[in-house]
């Protein structure tokens, strides 16, 4: 009796197809051995399928975004990618041209967002001012949010749980797509689709289980806060360059250009700050939110170096 391929299995040699066709582009012989492969087992058209849209999803940010702030990393089609910033990514094909990431560090620039496919067919993309280590084992994919945020595309492995640790909070999924951020007191974790479970590490409470559509900030306890899919994915925004506010304060609409752009946001009127906001805006445009906050609100803007002062109100 001949074993059937498993699901995981079919999953991740389909990502490596689409992979190989973004490197080395649709050649005669590449689609040759595609069309061979795919021969193999029904189950592989559908698994290819998938891996191809989730590869337009994180390749997105490449055509919308609106200036170069946002640099999303093309496949490996380059030797200067697999390189990676300050070569520290590299990799090697193994065997039947298996690609294998052997460094397992990326780091993201204020104001760049980047792409970067996993060995095991998974995705990622990360954020702004981020630092992601990915330590794949036998028994669990290990992925430590050291700084920033990232959302990932989780290939189904059950034999290996994928586990995202940020300091001591841990998201644990098998097959599903989610995000993290970091920060200093806890995490922000928001569920594009599938199930995660979300825990703390040292806390007595039962991990939680969060669903597509739903948010959790955990902490030293775990505390959920539901949020509806469309909120889910306006926060999550930023894989395409951009940001979406809906009743965000003036001093976090702030916070948040802040994260991107090294000319920097200042609030210099502290009875503005609590005012809201709707819109959606590039995350490289802080001069045309000021622009828009100015009309909005009749304050003075005022550019000073690598600031952009948002005054009091002007005289009526």
């Amino acid at each position: 009796m001949i074993d059937r391929e498993k699901a995981e299995d079919i999953e991740a040699e389909a990502a490596r197809w689409v992979w190989r066709r973004d490197r080395d582009g649709r050649t005669p012989e590449l689609e040759a051995r595609v069309d061979a492969w795919l021969a193999g087992d029904v189950r592989r058209h559908g698994a290819l399928l998938k891996a191809e849209a989730t590869w337009s999803l994180l390749d997105r940010a490449r055509h919308t975004a609106p200036r170069p702030a946002v640099r999303p990393v093309r496949s490996a089609s380059r030797r200067a990618w697999l390189a990676g910033t300050g070569g520290a990514i590299a990799a090697a094909m193994v065997g039947a041209g298996v690609l294998v990431l052997r460094e397992d560090r990326f780091r993201t620039g204020v104001g760049e967002v980047r792409r970067v496919p996993l060995e095991d067919g998974s995705a990622v993309a990360i954020n702004t001012a981020s630092q992601v280590e990915v330590a794949f084992r036998r028994e669990q994919r290990t992925v430590r949010l050291r700084t920033g945020e990232a959302w990932f595309q989780v290939a189904r492995d059950v034999q290996r749980p994928f586990v995202v640790e940020a300091g001591a909070v841990r998201v644990r999924a098998v097959g599903t797509a989610f995000s993290v951020r970091r920060r200093l007191d806890g995490a922000d974790v928001l569920v594009t689709e599938g199930v995660v479970e979300v825990w703390a590490e040292g806390s007595t409470r039962a991990p939680a289980r969060l669903k597509a559509g739903q948010g959790a900030f955990v902490a030293n306890g775990v505390g959920l806060r539901e949020a509806t899919p469309a909120a889910v994915d306006r926060k999550l925004e930023w894989r395409y360059g951009k940001i979406d506010l809906a009743g965000e304060t003036l001093r976090d609409a702030v916070a948040d250009f802040n994260r991107y752009n090294d000319r920097k946001l200042v609030i210099a009127d502290p009875t503005i700050a609590d005012e809201r906001f709707y819109g959606v805006f590039n995350t490289g445009g802080p001069e045309a939110f000021a622009t828009a906050v100015g009309a909005s609100l009749g304050v003075e803007v005022e550019v000073r170096g690598d600031e952009i002062v948002l005054g009091g109100r002007r005289a009526s």
